[in-house]
């Protein structure tokens, strides 16, 4: 089976020979670069199948290779940064990366997002899809945990199943209040943090203490990975 090929791009030399090293143990293939121009060549010429991303780059800022990159492909990005500040990450996430990770970092943290962004995109709505201990049914627009129907409003059920199509993945509040609400509503947080709110009195075993719905603060919220 070929092994999944990650793209590292980061300026500090350490960096690189760290991460080739720790990604080589966990079974993948790995080709680097410095700037932000070699990454945009090595997506074109290597093809990887995810890319690791320093914002910091020498020669461009790592958001504009984000938007770059977006114009054509599809690969998944991790942005891996010491720029911790919730509105890098915003707009990070926003022009399309998949997710982030602040520097510094725990390599099995960095794994664990790794594994997310490569499962396979699922082609075309599955029919029952799940997030812990809940069923939810597209077909029907039903919610159930062992058996037992959990009543969600029309968008509290839509909130939930962008969470649950993407497990492990932070949404930002503008894409989910975009989904959900259109984009004349993208600014409207206090709004989303309600809807929130009342989806985990529903569906979490003890809402103060969320494990299906957890929130990325500042920034958006995420879906538990399957275990």
């Amino acid at each position: 089976m070929t092994k999944p090929l990650i793209l590292i791009v980061d300026d500090e030399a350490q960096i690189l020979r760290f991460l080739g090293h720790a990604l080589a143990a966990a079974g993948y293939d790995t080709c680097t670069a410095a700037t932000g121009a070699e990454a945009l060549a090595q997506v074109a010429a290597a093809r990887p199948d995810l890319m690791v991303l320093d914002l910091g780059l020498p020669d461009m800022d790592g958001k504009a290779v984000i938007e770059t990159l977006r114009a054509g492909s599809d690969i998944p990005v991790i942005v891996l940064s010491a720029r911790d500040q919730e509105m890098e990450k915003i707009m990070a996430l926003d022009l399309g990366a998949d997710d982030f990770v602040a520097k510094p970092f725990a390599i099995g943290e960095l794994l664990a997002r790794l594994r997310v962004c490569l499962r396979p995109a699922r082609k075309g709505a599955e029919p029952l899809l799940r997030l812990g201990p809940l069923q939810i049914d597209l077909a029907a627009h039903q919610v159930t945990r062992e058996g037992a129907e959990i009543h969600l409003t029309p968008k509290e059920f839509d909130l939930l199943l962008a969470l649950a199509e993407t497990p492990g993945r932070v949404l930002t509040h503008r894409q989910l209040l975009a989904r959900i609400w259109g984009p004349a509503h993208v600014e409207d947080v206090p709004y989303l943090r309600v809807f929130i709110g009342q989806l985990r009195q529903k569906v979490e075993a003890d809402p103060a203490q969320p494990v299906l719905i957890l929130t990325e603060p500042g920034v958006g919220y995420r879906g538990a990975q399957p275990k």
